[in-house]
């Protein structure tokens, strides 16, 4: 219980959010931003006190209800939230300025965002974070943004177990993806598994995009993640890696539930310039599993491939600077 998101709905059905208009939720370095804890902000003038108080309750099973914020606990509110929502429609806006995450569906069913520019570049200013919906479809957006551009979300740690509900029936396509930490993303907070994800015929490309499809958790969050396919995307370049699975993000293997990844499918995916082709760090004791790499051409790679806790990545029909590849891999 915080501050309400700035356009929220609880319960509704058949909403929507449509026009040419700009949505401003005038945040910026002095109003929101610094919440996040940026340099020369005091802690106590930051969210890091409420956030771990916040962590640790739900950690406890404290109810809901009872994990009361709002005014002096610095927890910056998200943009536009529909909450338990069914028919959801976000079209032809363009949202700047967003305290934190900017689109941010929980528990819907049935969610539609089309023809949106999200461009916002403070903390946490995710574009799109559809959480424990079903039934997705993203498609003619425009990111650029001071964090994932897409992430996809079903709830973290004891929240996201005890809710049990994963996002599944995603599509992505023909999206743009200039700055952020990932064009397409799934994670960190996927307790509650993620499955059935499509994404095809996006571009990214910045210096400041680090990388193209990225799944991020561990064995605190835990969760499962499968069936995730990207196909056709152009990407000009990343800054770290265009595909990157990393069971070691924030906590590591630090906790009792090991995540699954399974059955990651990327072809067609061409690539300019980047540090690695492929970033994959699983857990020996339990390997990332049947990643297949298909006719994709990664030219300008600085450095070699990252396989670590991987079983079955396989590569066919696949340049790296030109060199083909057609391997098995388990390490």
């Amino acid at each position: 219980m915080n501050y309400s998101a700035l356009i929220y709905a609880y319960d509704q059905r058949d909403i929507a959010i449509t026009g040419k208009g700009t949505l401003d939720g005038q945040a910026n370095d002095e109003y929101w931003w610094p919440w996040k804890g940026t340099k020369g902000v005091p802690p106590e003038a930051t969210q890091t006190a409420a956030r771990a108080k916040l962590i640790e309750m739900g950690a406890r099973g404290v109810p809901v209800a009872d994990r009361v914020f709002g005014a002096g606990s610095k927890l910056r509110p998200n943009f536009i939230q529909p909450y338990r929502c069914q028919n959801v429609l976000v079209d032809g806006v363009t949202i700047v300025n967003a305290p934190m995450w900017l689109i941010h569906p929980v528990l819907c069913r049935n969610v539609t965002v089309r023809n949106v520019v999200a461009n916002s570049h403070g903390p946490n200013n995710d574009g799109c974070d559809p959480e424990s919906c079903r039934d997705v479809l993203i498609e003619r957006c425009t990111f650029d943004t001071g964090d994932d551009c897409i992430a996809l979300k079903s709830g973290r740690n004891e929240d996201g177990r005890r809710l049990g509900v994963p996002i599944e029936d995603v599509v992505v396509r023909d999206c743009g993806m200039k700055d952020g930490h990932g064009g397409v993303v799934i994670g960190s907070e996927v307790s509650g598994g993620a499955r059935n994800i499509f994404a095809e015929r996006c571009r990214m490309d910045s210096q400041n995009l680090d990388r193209a499809l990225r799944i991020k958790t561990n064995s605190v969050r835990g969760g499962f993640v499968e069936h995730v396919y990207m196909r056709d995307v152009a990407v000009g370049q990343v800054a770290e890696a265009v595909v990157t699975i990393n069971l070691f993000y924030e906590e590591g293997d630090a906790g009792k539930f090991p995540p699954a990844v399974r059955d990651i499918d990327v072809r067609n995916v061409t690539s300019g310039k980047s540090q690695h082709a492929l970033l994959l760090r699983g857990y020996a004791h339990t390997p990332v599993r049947d990643i297949r790499v298909t006719d994709c051409t990664f030219d300008n790679v600085a450095k070699d491939d990252v396989v670590e806790g991987v079983t079955g990545l396989t590569l066919k029909n696949v340049r790296v600077n030109g060199r083909l590849r057609n391997e098995t891999i388990s390490r």
